[in-house]
């Protein structure tokens, strides 16, 4: 969905106005009869199958938020977050982590970007027929490091054994629970239009980091997965922007995905700046090589954050005072028109739309 650049700026403005009508008139609908591998990453065919099945199946105020953990309050007062996430990523060894790091920092960040303070994980293991005993020890000290290192405790689990060829390994699910601070509250409901969208660092390097471990393709990079856990992060941003609005981790469907996600939720329209996005170089090399787009690939220790306009350098400033958020960075505002679209404004002095993600361009990366 381009509009052409080379077109004057009044007919380019008439392209977008037209395109933007278009786009507000689809929104996603299951159409499907069986369950494909699109529906399961992360974009339009993942809000599809969740809208049209679980949601209409479960329906409730706090699912109905759809956000990365709920929101429960206890008859105390006290407010928690609650999150639940699989891990099914091959390889289950990739460069900078595995699906043992994954497992933790998963919950650990959609706990963060909730807005509490993660405290407790569960850990359930489906384990194939065949699997290393001694791989299996290994990974489960590796989450055991991950938890000790994000200061979270696993309390509970439970293993499944199914047959050879029926699990690619192992797959693993976390649960986790943390505390929200009395007055935080967090919601695409409080965003602003001239708020800024800040993102904690460099993108897409997990996606692609997996993509190339799988070694399906001739292609070699010397690209590490940004796996970590966020909960630092957005305590610093919250510390130095109090009136922080929105946060949500970039893990499937990417950027692209998680801005369209606020945009249709706030009813608010987003622009990014394409010149302002961290990307690695050699990251951004190899998306170019195979024809993805960055701003789709998964991330696993990134987050976006809304934060009022005059609390922004603080927030940044914040970020990059610790290592993992060194790229941190202002890449967009949010505006009342368009309402509920993200834009791209590309180094040409173009625009183009960025839709949820359609399809499913990667394997199996969390």
């Amino acid at each position: 969905m381009k509009i052409d650049e080379t077109a004057p700026r009044a007919e380019r403005e008439s392209q977008m106005l037209l395109k933007i009508e278009d786009f507000r008139q689809r929104r996603p609908r299951l159409i499907d009869e069986v369950v494909t591998m699109a529906h399961g990453a992360g974009g339009k065919s993942s809000a599809a199958l969740t809208d049209h099945v679980f949601v209409e199946a479960f329906r409730n105020r706090e699912l109905e938020q759809l956000g990365d953990g709920a929101v429960l309050t206890l008859p105390s007062g006290e407010r928690l977050a609650f999150s639940t996430d699989s891990f099914v990523v091959q390889p289950i060894e990739f460069p900078g982590g595995s699906i043992a790091e994954l497992a933790v920092h998963g919950t650990v960040n959609d706990l963060a970007v909730s807005g509490a303070r993660p405290q407790w994980l569960s850990a359930a293991f489906v384990i194939e027929e065949g699997f290393s005993i001694d791989k299996l020890k290994e990974i489960a000290n590796r989450m055991r490091d991950a938890a000790k290192a994000a200061g979270v405790t696993i309390v509970t689990g439970d293993t499944k054994v199914v047959a050879r060829g029926a699990a690619d390994g192992l797959y693993i699910n976390t649960a986790g629970v943390g505390l929200i601070p009395e007055g935080r509250v967090l919601g695409a409901g409080l965003v602003q239009p001239g708020d800024k969208i800040i993102v904690s660092g460099q993108i897409a390097a997990h996606g692609m980091a997996v993509m190339l471990a799988r070694g399906d393709l001739a292609l070699e990079a010397d690209i590490k997965s940004d796996t970590a856990p966020l909960h630092v992060l957005c305590e610093a941003v919250q510390a130095a922007a109090p009136d922080t609005r929105w946060m949500r981790d970039a893990t499937r469907g990417g950027l692209g995905t998680v801005c369209n996600e606020l945009a249709q939720t706030s009813g608010l329209g987003v622009i990014l700046d394409e010149r302002l996005l961290p990307v690695d170089a050699t990251v951004l090399g190899a998306c170019d090589m195979l024809g993805i787009d960055p701003i789709y690939v998964a991330n696993e220790g990134r987050f976006v954050a809304v934060v009022p306009a005059d609390q922004t350098e603080a927030a940044v400033a914040a970020l990059r005072s610790h290592d993992e958020g060194a790229e941190a960075t202002v890449i967009g505002e949010l505006v009342a028109e368009p309402a509920g679209i993200v834009a791209l404004r590309t180094p040409f002095g173009g625009t183009r739309i960025v839709d949820m993600l359609v399809g499913d361009p990667l394997p199996r990366i969390c």
